[in-house]
């Protein structure tokens, strides 16, 4: 050591740096999260586990090695697909490390299926789910109607697939009544627009058939038809739907669920409306087929009848209504001969009657009844105009005295009115205040009357004739004498 010092050397203790388990972690974590920022890794699904939270956590394994991987929850609404344990699939993320754990694992932003597509996929396993649960059964299907009044259609009114609907529906049926949900087709927003097209028509309950129509277009434009809400939407309908989407090779759920599936939108338009020249053949053919049945059944019951006419027992009928009828024919011969003796003895009489009646001569009778009518109307109509006249001079007389009674009651009523006015006058505290009297109320509004009820500093309200005001009482006087001091009230 000596002869290291006297040549100069100096050997200095090497310095290490201790790291706390975290910081080391977060140092290894931005070292990887630089340099691994956006990579793809493919492997197998497997220990898939959906959190409550939205959050997909699985593994992605080969046959080497394994990679814990995480999706949040606003990537993992994004997907077309769901991830399923023994799926290849390719993951886009950034490589980091769960600190808790001290394990690698790689944070992901987008996933897609090896091999078929992620709509492809997403397409399948929606069909297989729903196909499980029965939607796509026949026996569930509603009928369409023959001759609706109102159909109603739920698609983009800028569309070609609406005008071709349209035309149609004029050039085979020009008086059906159209009702149109205008909706987005495409995008994110369009299953929602034409899952609330198809609800709101379900609603109003004013049409008869429902078509959903888009026109064609790639899986990727599509794609709005497969959406889950949607077809739950259009196979809860109470209404019978069509699905008019794409071309005749274009297949969406919505065409597996629907009550019919058209080609196309023009398609849907034929199906729903029989043409009108096609109508009219059919009711003639209906109508001459009608002719021709009830032609062969009213052979059939001519035959029938014929056949019963020829029976030993409809003779014996005929002939027991035979004898019904000559007996009727033997009353009915009596019973004129009845009437006809009836009515020459109605004659008879009627002949007595005239003769007896000649010798009365009913002219004179009745002069003499006249004669005596009109005597005693004359005496009648004397009497009663003496005894009108009469009352009528009666009536007068007790109208004057009534009069001149009325008058003196009212001039005895007014006299005495104005005699208890003028007492009123005369005792009204309003007459006693005019004569330069004065009211004092202390602060509770009572009346004062006497100075006993005061104190020194008591707010009082004075009532004149004319006018009020108040002050505050600075000293009280308890002598006998009723004259008030100026200065004890301001």
């Amino acid at each position: 050591m000596a002869g290291s010092e006297q040549l100069g050397l100096v050997f200095a203790t090497p310095s290490r740096k201790i790291y706390a388990v975290r910081d080391l972690v977060a140092s290894v974590r931005t070292q990887l999260e630089r340099s691994f920022t956006d990579v793809y890794v493919e492997g197998e699904v497997s220990n898939l586990r959906p959190a409550e939270s939205g959050h997909l956590y699985f593994t992605l394994k080969d046959s080497a090695a394994q990679l814990r991987v995480v999706l949040w929850r606003s990537q993992a609404r994004l997907l077309r697909f769901r991830p399923e344990n023994g799926m290849q699939i390719i993951v886009r993320g950034r490589v980091t490390v769960y600190d808790e754990r001290g394990e690698l694992q790689l944070q992901a932003e987008f996933l897609e299926p090896k091999g078929a597509g992620a709509l492809q996929l997403a397409f399948e396993q929606l069909k297989a789910k729903l196909a499980a649960e029965g939607l796509f059964d026949p026996s569930r299907r509603k009928p369409i109607p023959a001759l609706p009044r109102r159909i109603g259609i739920v698609t983009s009114p800028r569309g070609a697939a609406l005008h071709d609907i349209l035309n149609i529906l004029q050039r085979r049926h020009e008086t059906v009544s159209v009702l149109i949900y205008p909706a987005q087709v495409q995008g994110e927003v369009a299953a929602r627009e034409v899952s609330a097209g198809v609800r709101f028509l379900n609603r109003a309950g004013k049409v008869d058939v429902i078509i959903v129509a888009r026109g064609g277009g790639s899986l990727e434009d599509l794609f709005a038809f497969n959406d889950e809400g949607l077809v739950r939407t259009v196979a809860d309908s109470k209404i019978p739907v069509i699905s008019a989407v794409g071309h005749e090779t274009d297949f969406t759920i919505c065409d597996f669920v629907a009550d019919r599936r058209a080609a196309t939108p023009s398609e849907a338009a034929e199906i729903v409306v029989a043409a009108k020249h096609e109508l009219d053949e059919r009711l003639t053919m209906l109508h001459k087929r009608l002719a021709k049945a009830t032609q062969y059944r009213l052979l059939l019951a001519h035959t029938a009848l014929t056949r019963l006419t020829q029976h030993a027992s409809f003779a014996r009928m005929q002939d027991s209504i035979a004898r019904r009828e000559q007996q009727v024919d033997e009353k009915i011969h009596r019973l004129i001969h009845a009437q006809r003796e009836a009515l020459t003895r109605l004659r008879r009489q009627l002949e007595v009657v005239d003769s007896r009646l000649r010798h009365q001569d009913m002219r004179i009778r009745l002069s003499h009844v006249r004669r005596e009518l009109g005597t005693r109307e004359s005496n009648l109509l004397t009497t009663m105009s003496n005894w009108l006249v009469q009352r009528r001079s009666q009536l007068e007389r007790r109208i004057d005295a009534l009069s001149r009674s009325a008058e003196t009651l009212v001039l005895q009523k007014k006299a005495q009115w104005l005699g208890l006015e003028a007492s009123l006058q005369a005792m009204s505290p309003k007459a006693v205040l005019a004569r330069g009297y004065a009211l004092v109320f202390d602060e509770s509004g009572k009346l004062v009357k006497e100075a006993a009820q005061l104190t020194p500093g008591d707010k009082v309200r004075t009532e004149l004739s004319r006018g009020r005001f108040t002050g505050e009482v600075r000293e009280t006087d308890l002598t006998d004498d009723s004259r008030h001091r100026d200065d004890g009230v301001r």
